[in-house]
């Protein structure tokens, strides 16, 4: 009986810890890293695509008023050249030069006619009309030649000059090509005569200003580069159907054809600067959270830009309580976080 009382006593104390609550566990928390709100404002920007060209009036060029065979091409597409150097060598067609030769000729003719004529009046020859028409018949002749000259039929052979520091863009004719009178023949842009055209939507035209400043990134990769509004077209581009916009950068800086992503300034954003891990936008509403006695506090905003280097929201922050930027999106209203040091 003794031994049964035993077992007894044995089986009640275990039942009697059998029976006892665990401890309760700890409550989860988020770890998360925290900085100050800050008010500020960030650039905004309006971005467009395109590519590097020469300006309406960035170029030049450079053609033959005669027919004739291009004896010699000195420089290739792409090739840089100074002012004054040698771009192609011109052979001017035989008939041209005999156009020149036989103006030449009656010009010579019509002076020596007016001094017979002159000569004959004197001796009562000739009447005063008739020194009129040879005064008329000289100046004709004289004004013909001087046409030819200005346009070079006088010379045989013609060499084609760089009329200024730049960049050859287009060259129209092979060595050896026979062309027709005033056809186009190497085209130079001038260097610091090229910019980037982009094309805008119309509806952000009224935004955009002469002067405003822009960053230029190859869409190939690279630093970016700065440059500014340079023009602004009044009319769409009838091919893209947007409005072409002319940004300039520093001379030398990009080669024509070149592809780039430009954004304008078109002014700036004030609020609470942010890094953009930080703003929550799951669920609908827009919000940030801080936190406050070691829990997670959200705060309801308006988002008003996003860029990658951040964004400017407006709402209820208070500057006294830490945001939270990472972990943002693991959190909920009232939840429990840690963070370095704590």
């Amino acid at each position: 009986m003794r031994g049964c009382a035993s077992i007894v006593a044995i089986a009640v104390l275990l039942a009697g810890c059998g029976a006892s609550k665990p401890a309760p566990a700890p409550d989860p928390s988020v770890f998360v890293t925290l900085q100050k709100p800050v008010q500020g404002s960030l650039p905004n920007l309006l971005t467009a695509y395109g590519s590097a060209a020469p300006s309406i009036n960035g170029s030049q060029t450079l053609s033959v008023p005669q027919a004739g065979q291009v004896t010699r091409l000195a420089t290739t597409p792409g090739g840089a050249v100074r002012a004054g150097q040698t771009v192609a060598i011109f052979t001017v067609d035989p008939a041209a030069v005999s156009t020149y030769q036989q103006a030449a000729s009656a010009l010579n003719a019509a002076q020596k006619q007016r001094a017979t004529t002159e000569q004959l009046l004197g001796q009562q020859l000739a009447t005063r009309d008739q020194l009129t028409q040879a005064d008329k018949a000289v100046t004709d002749a004289s004004a013909a030649l001087a046409a030819l000259q200005r346009t070079g039929g006088g010379r045989a052979v013609q060499v084609l000059r760089a009329p200024f520091d730049g960049i050859v863009t287009n060259i129209a004719v092979a060595q050896g090509d026979r062309t027709q009178a005033g056809a186009a023949l190497v085209t130079i842009a001038r260097t610091g005569g090229i910019v980037v055209t982009v094309g805008v939507d119309p509806a952000s035209r009224p935004s955009l200003r002469v002067g405003q400043s822009a960053t230029l990134e190859r869409l190939s990769g690279g630093a970016a580069l700065a440059g500014k509004v340079l023009r602004i077209d009044s009319a769409l581009n009838p091919k893209t159907r947007q409005v072409d916009v002319d940004v300039g950068f520093p001379p030398g800086a990009l080669l024509p054809g070149e592809a780039l992503r430009v954004g304008i300034r078109i002014g700036d954003v004030a609020g609470w600067v942010v890094p953009h891990r930080a703003v929550v936008t799951a669920n609908g509403d827009v919000r940030l959270y801080q936190v406050s006695n070691g829990k997670a506090v959200p705060v309801k905003v308006s988002l008003l830009l996003v860029t990658p280097g951040g964004d400017v929201v407006a709402g209820p922050v208070d500057p006294g309580r830490r945001l939270i930027v990472d972990g943002a999106y693991q959190v909920s209203d009232g939840a429990s976080v840690r963070w370095a040091g704590r």
